[in-house]
């Protein structure tokens, strides 16, 4: 078989594997509709560090959910779909991110999701499309294990928790989160609202929930 000939039958799979029951889909998208709390409304909690950690807990709506934790999973495999399956078809890290030679990320997504042509749901895209570094596997972990990753710079990529805040407001591949093309559950609320309970949360002092 041909090398385009090997990606057009990975691409068929993909569509098969990826194809979300209607159920599961309803289900998704009443979920969708949950609002993230606004950094405002925790100023009545007096207490800093106590206020700190609700915002935490409260970041953990969007850390938790199917599309950020499919791509921090704990294996070098990512998951799939809002009940977290198996990737099929079956893929691996590789060194970076990206996948292994011959079967990269980018075989089958591309820049931008694409809409499946019977409109039951749709392959995920995105430039930038690949699996959060293995430091950063958060599948199965607390909420409070989360916290201690995101503000460990030996195990975030060396970031500043200014850095992080940016990065949770502006990232790209974060922002798809909330677009994530026909058949998933976007996280709840807005990257906007993700970004300023971040924001809220380090200038709170950055405490991590119990």
């Amino acid at each position: 078989m041909t090398s385009g000939a090997n990606k057009a039958g990975w691409a068929v799979l993909a569509l098969a594997a990826m194809t979300v029951p209607a159920a599961i889909w309803a289900s998704g998208a009443a979920e969708s509709e949950a609002n993230l709390k606004s950094a405002a409304s925790f100023s009545s909690i007096a207490n800093r560090d106590a206020r700190s950690a609700a915002i935490f807990t409260e970041m953990g709506k969007v850390l938790q959910h199917p599309r950020c934790v499919n791509c921090h999973p704990r294996t070098d495999s990512p998951l799939q779909g809002d009940e977290g399956r198996f990737h099929m078809p079956p893929v691996e890290r590789g060194k970076d991110g990206h996948g292994v030679a011959g079967m990269e990320c980018s075989t089958c997504h591309g820049p931008e999701n694409v809409t499946y042509a019977n409109g039951t749901g749709s392959i995920p895209g995105h430039p930038e499309w690949h699996l959060a570094p293995a430091s950063m596997a958060w599948e199965g972990k607390s909420l409070r294990q989360i916290c201690e990753q995101l503000k460990d710079r030996k195990r975030n990529g060396g970031k500043t928790l200014d850095q992080i805040v940016a990065h949770n407001a502006e990232d790209g591949l974060v922002g798809w989160g909330w677009n994530p093309g026909k058949g998933r559950t976007p996280a709840p609320g807005t990257q906007a609202q993700f970004g300023e309970l971040t924001r809220a949360w380090v200038e709170s002092g950055a405490k991590c929930p119990a």
